[in-house]
């Protein structure tokens, strides 16, 4: 029997083969093909939403509420305004024509890329997966679709649904682990877009350069939080808390770690503590709303963090049921791990800065952040953080949430990724934009331009040009 490795490989290349015969025919360019594969994946997130919030609490122990509110809700609401807009993003844009080419109209259509892979992250299965689709699919391409083998039960639930509702001749799903995606990215795409780490990013990145397909790399990195005096540090602590452990800490926007300017930081403390207490009670690990961690080897990971500082709540842990507990840490040590590597888990440190000037050193000193987050009544401070530092991202008072706003883009900067999707990104990500300009042959204007270029002609050009 041939290594599985080598079945993967043919199978994967049939598949790509498959999909990208099917771009050929036209078959996705239609908008009524496009808006009817966007009502297909609603159908299938509503019809299936108790089967796919099952998946999810058995991959990362998420309630129902956070399920579907993070994961289904959200993706029906980015297929909602497609649906919504589609006509407008896909219509042709008018641009002005120089004086010295007149007469004639130029204008800007977006057309499909092609056949383009999607691989997506353990941590938010569903989202990461579809959303993106979202775009593909409104874009007119043909789609495979390669979710995590970290979250199994997730992966098998897309791998038997997509194929139900949504066009097989032009969307396919590929499960699996490493080999497969190995496979697949051996394949020629017009577009990957890859949501991970780094690391795999820069595989998926150098396996891209061979085919010279461009990509779309949504990373992450340590999203920082500033607290500033003179902000409501009681409100402030219940969103960075919130933010920070939903899904208990794997989130790719969520707070790594609080930059507590001037006094704050004791006080600061105080109100977390009383923060997660609220949110999950006295003893988290009875909470029906807080999740668990996706794997051993990650929650080794996060509990070899609990050394790096002083536990203000939590610290608790039981590694059979990947349980650890929100915990927030003080009197870290810059230089520990904890403050050096992405957390990606349930454990936030709060370092003391004197100042905004030290804060916003701290910040550009490291490598750019996916998102940044501020809690400051000062406008100065604001403008000082918009235009002095650089991130995939900007809120203030709020973390997370800018995910939710259709208009926004949604991307990194740097080693936090590039490329930008949500709303109308999404379809300019998976679409190429091609300039078209008609000039009709008479009057033939350009005649002026033609050789011999004599004294008159040359005055006559330079008064145009």
């Amino acid at each position: 029997m041939p290594p599985r490795t080598e079945i993967s490989t043919t199978a994967v290349a049939a598949t790509v083969h498959r999909l990208r015969a099917t771009f050929t025919t036209g078959r996705t360019k239609p908008v009524a093909w496009r808006r009817a594969q966007l009502r297909a994946l609603r159908s299938l997130l509503t019809d299936h939403a108790d089967e796919l919030q099952d998946a999810l609490r058995a991959d990362l122990g998420k309630s129902a509420m956070e399920a579907f509110s993070t994961e289904i809700g959200f993706t029906v609401h980015e297929i909602d305004h497609a649906l919504a807009h589609l006509t407008s993003w896909l219509r042709p844009r008018r641009t002005r024509v120089p004086v010295a080419l007149a007469p004639a109209r130029a204008w800007i259509v977006r057309e499909p890329l092609g056949t383009v892979l999607i691989i997506s992250p353990w941590n938010y299965p569903v989202q990461l997966a579809l959303a993106p689709l979202v775009g593909a699919l409104a874009a007119g391409n043909c789609a495979v679709v390669k979710p995590s083998e970290l979250a199994p039960a997730t992966s098998a639930a897309l791998a038997r649904l997509l194929p139900l509702h949504l066009d097989r001749q032009a969307v396919a799903v590929v499960e699996g682990g490493v080999p497969e995606t190995t496979a697949l990215l051996e394949q020629r795409f017009d577009h990957i877009f890859y949501t991970g780490n780094g690391s795999v990013g820069r595989i998926v990145m150098t396996a891209a350069a061979r085919h010279l397909t461009p990509l779309t790399l949504e990373l992450g990195g340590k999203s920082p939080v500033v607290v500033e005096p003179g902000t409501d540090l009681a409100a402030a602590a219940r969103r960075i808390a919130w933010g920070k452990f939903m899904n208990a800490g794997q989130t790719c926007v969520a707070p790594d770690y609080v930059l507590a300017v001037g006094e704050t930081a004791t006080a600061l403390e105080t109100h977390l503590a009383a923060a997660v207490r609220a949110l999950y009670g006295a003893d988290p690990a009875t909470s029906p709303d807080y999740g668990r961690i996706v794997s051993t080897r990650h929650f080794d990971r996060l509990v070899g963090y609990l050394k790096d500082g002083r536990t203000v709540v939590g610290g608790g842990h039981d590694r059979d049921s990947r349980y650890l507990a929100p915990t927030v840490l003080a009197d870290v040590d810059c230089g520990a791990p904890v403050m050096n590597e992405e957390i990606f888990g349930p454990v936030l440190p709060v370092v003391a800065v004197p100042d905004l000037d030290a804060a916003v050193s701290f910040i550009t000193e490291r490598d750019k952040p996916l998102a940044l987050y501020a809690f400051t009544a000062s406008a100065s401070s604001k403008r000082r953080l918009m235009t002095e530092t650089s991130s995939g991202a900007l809120s203030f008072g709020v973390p997370n949430a800018h995910l939710t706003v259709p208009g926004l883009p949604f991307g990194g900067v740097g080693a936090s990724g590039f490329g930008r999707y949500h709303g109308e990104y999404s379809v300019d990500i998976f679409s190429h934009t091609k300039a078209v300009l008609d000039k009709p042959l008479f009057p033939d204007t350009l005649r002026l331009a033609y050789p011999p270029l004599t004294a008159v002609k040359e005055r006559l050009l330079r008064r145009l040009l």
